[in-house]
């Protein structure tokens, strides 16, 4: 666990310096005088558009990555193993493909989108460049979580990408770019610069090897291979799918749909704050989960399992509630345009929805990399099935916060199946009596600081009520021991100031 522990913790302070610069960035693209409302929401639609033709791009070359990488390693010279080689072609052609098919049905985004997102139309073509680089990205990124280097490609996704889009937002605001028109054009190469970094980063550090000669791993597993690549990519693509459509449906059936959904997507990022450790454990977990399943180390699952829940529950829970006392008082405070006082409880009920899913541990994973991996597809075709058409129903009758009721409640469902899955087959089980602990301390922190502190406004208010807030819930989560990964941080702290452990 302690490699674990020092990735996850690692990871997470990279992944909050990238979100601390996409904050910077969001704040840039709300603001008075800079960005219009739909020139915001059209970067919320590209990178939904590119998310989608990565899922279906990769072909599920990532998931065959994590599952049969310990395979590879354990069998093969690091220079006879093939599995990179095959993994970046597949994904190449799959992309090949859907640009294919991005071209004929254009016609198809022109009805869609035309009268509501004329903006999309106009830049359509521009989201490939993107699409491509986040498809390499991705395949490069889960075969250096399996070398254990998800470090470096963290900081690239969430570092050096948010830092490319805060440099051309600052050209653009200091003239050197003189318009969106050229800013959209630009802003879609971040993708491709960080696969390119990664690529070369792994070469460098010989991490990364080619060979166009099958190898006997391949051959041997190769119907397991295509088997659980089948399905994972049905399941890829749904999941995918269930994450985005919120932005296509809010941009297609709403009036002025292109604005709202840049207020959806300002409400997404300040909700993908709450994520932040979710991202780093599971980088971390993934190989360990793999391996494990492959020694049928049962125990060490079900830590890992655990850990993750709690873990997650206490960032989650600290985070939503930090920064739903400021919400309101943030974005008049620091010069927020007032139309995006409509995401408040869309940030909400997006918020509560990450809580369940991270205080529900690392359950996707260790499904996926279990030797029952086909339920990957079997709940993602039922989250499917809740999710899009409540989606469409509440969007049409609830507006903007409509998409976020039908992810509370889909998300939640989806959760509790896994849960159910996972004791039923493996007695595999995320919660203990700290989870209940963490909840209640959460709101008892909240509503002293709510009550002692709400009338409080602009920067003092704010400071306050945080300063409480962060005091009193850190001080119960270690009084209570909450979570038995406190004490080595704290210890591990201690004595990266020079002093000896307690």
């Amino acid at each position: 666990m302690t490699n674990i522990r020092r990735q996850s913790i690692i990871s997470s302070l990279v992944i909050y310096l990238g979100f601390a610069i996409g904050l910077l960035n969001t704040y840039f693209f709300t603001k008075q005088g800079l960005f219009t409302e739909t020139e915001y929401g059209l970067t919320t639609i590209f990178m939904a558009i590119a998310t989608m033709m990565m899922a279906l791009a990769t072909l599920a070359m990532p998931s065959f990555i994590f599952k049969f990488h310990p395979y590879y390693q354990d069998n093969l010279e690091p220079k006879k193993n093939d599995m990179i080689t095959w993994a970046l072609i597949v994904s190449t052609i799959g992309f090949l493909f859907v640009t294919i098919a991005g071209v004929v049905l254009k016609f198809l985004v022109i009805r869609k989108f035309g009268a509501n997102a004329p903006q999309l139309v106009q830049y359509y073509y521009w989201v490939f460049p993107m699409g491509f680089g986040l498809t390499i990205y991705s395949v490069l990124e889960a075969y250096a979580w399996s070398k254990h280097a998800s470090v470096f490609s963290t900081f690239l996704k969430e570092v050096q990408w948010r830092l490319f889009t805060t440099v051309i937002i600052l050209l653009l605001a200091v003239g050197i770019i003189k318009d969106f028109n050229l800013f959209i054009k630009l802003y879609v190469f971040g993708y491709p610069c960080i696969a390119i970094t990664l690529f070369i980063w792994l070469i460098v550090n010989k991490k990364i090897h080619f060979t166009f000669k099958v190898s006997k791993v391949s051959r041997r597993y190769f119907k397991h291979i295509v088997t659980l690549c089948t399905f994972f990519y049905g399941g890829t693509f749904i999941f995918t799918l269930s994450q985005v459509f919120d932005t296509f449906v809010i941009a297609s059936v709403l009036e002025k749909g292109i604005d709202l959904a840049g207020v959806f997507g300002f409400a997404t990022v300040i909700t993908s704050i709450i994520q932040a450790p979710q991202r780093g454990i599971v980088a971390a977990s993934l190989p360990h989960l793999s391996k494990a399943w492959k020694d049928k180390n049962l125990p060490l699952i079900q830590r890992i399992y655990q850990r993750s829940s709690i873990n997650q529950l206490i960032f989650a829970c600290g985070i939503f509630l930090l920064i739903w006392m400021n919400f309101t008082n943030a974005i008049k405070t620091f010069g927020i345009k007032t139309t995006y006082l409509e995401g408040a409880w869309v940030f909400f009920l997006l918020g509560l929805t990450k809580i369940i899913d991270m205080g529900t541990g690392v359950n996707a994973q260790i499904i996926a990399t279990s030797t029952k991996w086909r339920f990957e597809l079997i709940s993602g075709i039922i989250l499917l099935i809740i999710m899009l058409p409540l989606t469409y129903i509440f969007t049409k009758r609830l507006g903007v916060t409509g998409p976020a009721i039908a992810t509370l409640i889909s998300i939640t469902i989806y959760n509790a199946i896994r849960i159910i899955f996972l004791w039923k087959k493996f007695r595999l089980f995320p919660f203990t009596l700290q989870t209940l602990t963490t909840i209640i301390l959460a709101v008892v922190c909240y509503a002293i600081c709510y009550f002692a502190f709400n009338k409080m406004q602009g920067f003092s208010g704010m400071f306050i009520r945080s300063l409480t807030f962060i005091v009193l819930y850190a001080a119960g989560t270690i009084l209570l021991k909450l979570t038995p990964d406190i004490k080595p941080v704290i210890n591990t702290v201690l004595e990266r100031l020079g002093k000896k452990k307690s």
